[in-house]
């Protein structure tokens, strides 16, 4: 429902007639006056000296026309005032507007275009200053169409007219009233509060990150508490700002405890695991998990609803933080990084077996990844295969044999080394083929033979 101005005069065609006839008889008087052209004399007068002065205090000021160094005297305040040098001529031609006011005004009476162009030189010294000050893309862009906008209604004195109409543009329902003012509003305030939330939880969470005196579960921890700690203040104080009684939470807390019930089951069902995945310390980050279906990953992130496992080959799955709490998973590196491998190889079956473990565990002993502890790398034999002896080899590392630690592939390049030293051959397939020949029937067959011919 439209409330206080109507709309229907905007939609009369002879409204609009009127309101050209007027802007058309004002603006033939305007340009017939003598006032308009002393306005506008010195308007161009204002705005040369300007662009004259600016040119020649960047030209002949060294704190305007050269970059500081940074080892040099007063740097910092050098700096900004080399930055300045983009705003001079706006400044100047804001500056020399503001004395043509009053000096047009004393002499032929009036001075709304010399008002005008001050105005405009207000907007364009904020654009030259948002260009030159804002390195944030973001908030440029929402500098540059949201605030030159409302700042060139505040300069033009039409910001009040202009929110009153679009908070006439309004539906109810009940006792509660939206307009499009409080959409627009509401869209700005959260889009502002959203960004500087991301900004400060950014910085929260690697402040809390950087305390040595905590260990890494507690600081992830203190992190997500820290975030949802943020982001509910953010919330109030977004209420706060757009007018919203804060008993109304109680409305929205029970619709979203509907909500809950109905279509957010597993949106909660996640959020309250990581909760409690922070709280038990089950898995953290850094730890090499192993899931039900075979997929792992190093944890790299646990976030409120799901948790990121960063793979070897690049990919990351992100695991919802319900699989946690209601399937079966493997931590690798929870308590112990340590884990034991083993490596398979075959040898020759005329090889003296009992010399090969020994030459074995010497020589991968002085692998700088293999540990001596719990327990050394250990030979044995394992079985008689088709082609050979099968040996292998156990041995401890810290970590998980994968990616940039992997160590298998050095240990068996160690073994065949060792062996090729020692004259130990390693065997190709064996297959033994025996061809029989059925002697009783060949000879029927040439007895046949023999009588046909006959």
């Amino acid at each position: 429902m439209i409330q206080g101005m109507t709309m229907q005069k905007y939609l009369d065609p002879a409204f609009w007639q009127e309101t050209g006839n007027d802007i058309l008889n004002q603006l033939i008087a305007w340009f017939t006056s003598p006032q308009f052209y002393a306005q506008v004399a010195a308007i161009l007068l204002c705005v040369a000296a300007a662009w004259f002065l600016a040119r020649m205090l960047n030209q002949r000021v060294s704190w305007f026309s050269t970059t500081p160094e940074k080892d040099v005297r007063f740097y910092r305040i050098r700096q900004y005032v080399h930055a300045l040098s983009d705003l001079l001529f706006a400044l100047l031609c804001y500056v020399f507007l503001g004395f043509a006011v009053d000096i047009v005004t004393a002499a032929v009476g009036v001075g709304w275009l010399v008002k005008l162009a001050q105005g405009l030189a207000v907007i364009f010294l904020l654009y030259t200053a948002i260009n030159r000050f804002i390195t944030h893309p973001m908030l440029r862009t929402a500098m540059l169409y949201i605030g030159i906008p409302v700042a060139t209604l505040q300069v033009f004195e039409y910001l009040d007219e202009t929110t009153a109409f679009l908070d006439s543009i309004s539906m109810e329902a009940g006792n509660i009233r939206i307009s499009l003012y409080f959409l627009i509003k509401a869209a700005i305030a959260g889009g502002f509060f959203f960004w500087l939330g991301t900004i400060s939880n950014r910085t929260g969470q690697n402040a809390i990150r950087s305390q040595d005196a905590l260990d890494l579960p507690t600081k992830e921890l203190f992190a997500k508490l820290f975030q949802i700690a943020l982001f509910a203040a953010i919330f109030i104080l977004l209420l706060q700002v757009l007018g919203l009684d804060l008993t109304a939470l109680a409305v929205i807390g029970g619709a979203i405890g509907v909500g809950i019930g109905f279509g957010l089951q597993q949106i909660a069902s996640n959020f309250i695991s990581g909760i409690i995945l922070l709280i038990e310390r089950t898995l953290v980050v850094g730890d090499y998990i192993e899931l039900e279906d075979g997929r792992a990953g190093i944890l790299s992130e646990l976030n409120m609803r799901s948790a990121t496992l960063e793979t070897y080959d690049g990919k990351e799955i992100m695991v919802p933080n319900e699989k946690f709490i209601t399937s079966v998973f493997i931590n690798w590196t929870r308590d112990d990084p340590r884990q034991r491998y083993e490596v398979e190889f075959t040898v020759a079956y005329d090889t003296d077996i009992r010399k090969v473990p020994g030459l074995i565990v010497k020589a991968v002993s002085k692998h700088p990844g293999v540990l001596q502890e719990p327990e050394k790398p250990d030979c044995e034999l394992r079985g008689f295969g088709d082609s050979g002896i099968e040996f292998a080899l156990e041995f401890w590392i810290k970590g998980i044999d994968d990616g940039k630690n992997r160590i298998s592939a050095d240990l068996l390049t160690i073994i065949w080394e060792t062996l090729m030293e020692n004259d130990i051959r390693i065997p190709y397939p064996q297959r033994e083929v025996r061809i029989l020949e059925d002697k009783p029937k060949l000879a029927i067959r040439r007895k046949e033979t023999t009588a046909r011919k006959s």
